[in-house]
């Protein structure tokens, strides 16, 4: 069975608990949000991009054995 989640979905969850189980304030994830934000617009976003997708493709591909 293959459940597909966008990854917006996953990482709105690990803040989630991130704010709600660890303490982290509502604040500091603002900051990091925008951090990131700030990131997107600079040289490193392709390094960014690349990195996120090979990391996806390797969980994928991980996963996927476990279908057979």
């Amino acid at each position: 069975m293959t459940v597909s989640l966008p990854l917006v979905v996953v990482l709105g969850g690990i803040t989630w608990i991130t704010i709600k189980f660890l303490g982290v304030r509502v604040w500091v994830v603002v900051v990091i949000a925008l951090f990131g934000f700030w990131l997107s617009h600079t040289v490193l976003a392709p390094v960014i991009e690349s990195g996120t997708r090979s990391g996806v493709d390797v969980v994928n591909r991980s996963l996927s054995h476990l279908d057979e």
